[in-house]
């Protein structure tokens, strides 16, 4: 019972600190223009779990010996804008062509096709402006950019991902392509939110190598899950729309492997990926409760 009380906490918290950094990083809705920054707010602030800066929280917390580095929120938020953009981008008619979203409208629907291809853009600037500005030395400062921005682009990133989901539509998916596509649409950027948390908490380079290996893993097996809901849970559980691989014929786990061999797979990778942090014993326990909780969740 402890632990769920503890994993609560964790995600509520996360959730806390990272709205606020985002409330202050992002231009006022009253801004001029206000359409593109009431834009950027409605999908920013449409009710994300915000896991991705939990990871960088959780990260750095184990890092740190349970302490939480002043200034690590506006990493946090800076990646949650990156994933918010992707968001907007992947929901266009372009795309996945999806009008829902974290239970809300999506942003081209709420605002129009061309206001929300600029409010996708502006979220991804602004979070490099942010970054660039991060309480750290300069060095880690400049790492923690070209990690980022690699995971963001179109060799084995987010991207490029994109491209490969895109691409492998109306084609039977094949173990291979599955793979590749979830390490890079998804695991890349779930795994470097890991990584650059540690970095930021003053992470060696050995440190940074376990964090690589367990962020590659437990992103896949987040993957995987989300792919499993799709199939398994209604549009209103979701917050998005149900269904919408299987209609597409999209490249999923379950596709190739089954539903119940792909929670299967999700529970091995998670349990390898914990083999990755014995290092750090008790310091770990955060990062380890939020990686089940990928896994275990049900929305």
């Amino acid at each position: 019972m402890q632990a769920e009380i503890h994993l609560e906490d964790i995600l509520q918290s996360g959730v806390e600190l990272t709205d606020r950094a985002l409330e202050r990083l992002l231009p006022p809705a009253t801004q001029v223009p206000a359409s593109i920054h009431s834009a950027m707010r409605h999908s920013t602030f449409a009710g994300g779990k915000r896991l991705r800066p939990v990871l960088v929280y959780e990260a750095a917390r184990m890092i740190a010996k349970g302490y939480l580095p002043a200034g690590v929120e506006d990493l946090a938020a800076s990646i949650e804008m990156l994933h918010t953009y992707s968001l907007i981008h992947d929901d266009l008619p372009a795309l996945d062509n999806d009008e829902l979203r974290r239970g809300k409208p999506t942003c081209h629907v709420a605002y129009g096709e061309a206001i929300a291809i600029l409010a996708g853009d502006a979220l991804q600037t602004l979070a490099y402006q942010t970054l660039s500005g991060l309480r750290c030395l300069a060095p880690t400062i400049v790492e923690i950019i070209r990690l980022i921005a690699e995971a963001t682009g179109t060799v084995e990133g987010m991207i490029g991902g994109q491209v490969l989901d895109l691409e492998g539509e109306h084609s039977k998916p094949t173990p291979e392509s599955v793979h590749a596509i979830h390490r890079a649409k998804t695991g890349a950027l779930l795994r470097v939110s890991i990584v650059t948390g540690g970095l930021y908490a003053g992470a060696t380079p050995s440190d940074a190598d376990r964090l690589t290996a367990f962020g590659t893993k437990a992103g896949l097996a987040f993957q995987i899950m989300d792919d499993v809901l799709d199939v398994t849970q209604s549009s209103e559980q979701l917050g998005k729309t149900a269904g919408k691989d299987l209609t597409s014929d999209k490249a999923t786990w379950p596709a190739v492997f089954g539903i119940e061999q792909s929670r299967k797979d999700a529970a091995r990778l998670i349990s390898e990926a914990f083999n990755e942090l014995l290092p750090y014993g008790e310091s770990a326990a955060g990062l380890k409760a939020v990686a089940r909780y990928l896994v275990e969740r049900t929305h």
